[in-house]
Order: structure tokens, then sequence, then C-alpha cells
């Protein structure tokens, strides 16, 4: 049986892996999710906040203000993980924040490096979620060419989960 510390252990392993997800925010009438690349503090193991560097003239910043109610979805590559998150986006100028997680990848989209007047930081603090596993799609597949209902492992690879921020 998986528990809500196992769900969560693997939902930061595949996270810190990946780092791609769709982040939107909720409560906007148009509002759409959009791709996004996370980055994480060294100092958080299993949770914490992510981060992310994004410019000033984008439609998600200038729609959330200054904090949002924001929802997070995740796909690991090799589809063992799929999760949604709720919790709360909020601009963030902190320099050391951004000395800390600048790193040749953001660099490439900010010509004016750290100091770039379009660059913002956002941080997402993670409340709850939802959290699915696929560890075995391949071997769900076989029980049911042989006849047996692969549902009732799979029950035990979802849950919800509390997220520390």
């Amino acid at each position: 049986m998986t528990d809500e510390a196992q769900l969560t252990e693997k939902l930061w392993k595949a996270l810190k892996s990946d780092m791609t997800v769709m982040l939107g925010l909720t409560g906007v009438e148009e509002g759409h999710s959009q791709p996004m690349t996370a980055q994480f503090d060294d100092e958080s193991e299993h949770g914490g906040a992510i981060w992310f560097f994004t410019a000033t003239d984008t439609d998600l910043v200038r729609e959330m203000g200054e904090r949002h109610r924001s929802v997070l979805h995740f796909a690991s590559k090799g589809h063992e993980v799929f999760a949604s998150l709720h919790g709360e986006l909020v601009r963030d100028t902190d320099r050391a924040t951004i000395d800390r997680l600048w790193n040749r990848f953001v660099a490439a989209w900010f010509e004016g490096g750290k100091d770039d007047p379009k660059l913002q930081l956002l941080r997402f603090e993670p409340e709850k979620g939802q959290v699915w596993l696929n560890e075995h799609s391949l071997v769900a597949g076989v029980k049911l060419l042989l006849g047996r209902d692969p549902k009732a492992e799979y029950k035990d690879k979802t849950g919800h989960v509390q997220l520390p921020h």
C-alpha cells in the first residue's frame, strides 16, 4: 500500500528530475495553464516552495497581482507520476533567492541578466494536491489479458497529500 509520505516522496523526486509543469491561476475567467520550468532550493529535500523565473509582461504575471491562488499540473516524462497541486503563487523579489536559483538556462532568456527589468521570480507555495502513480502499467495490461482486474491494485496508487510550504 502506498501512503501519503510515499506519494509525496515520489512526487518530489519526479518533479525535481523533470522540472516541467503546467502552471495556472484559479478563478480567472479566461485563465489557462502554461508550461513552466520549476526551480528548487537544494535545502528542500521533500517539499517547500517551487520557484519559476518568468517575465513581468506575461499574461500570468499581469493577471496575478502580487499573489493569487494557483494550480500546478504535472506528468512525469515516463508517465509514472501525475499530480495536481493547489497553493498560492507569489511574486518574489528576493535577490539572494534569485542569485541562488540563477543558472545558464534561465540566463538565456534575460538579456539584462539578473538585473533585467522584465525578470520576475515567482514562488509557488503548495498546500495540497492529488498524486497518481502509474508505475506498473505494463503489469496491469498483462493482468487484464489474464482476466484479472488491475483496478484493485491501482486504488493504492493514488491519494490526496498535504504539502509543507
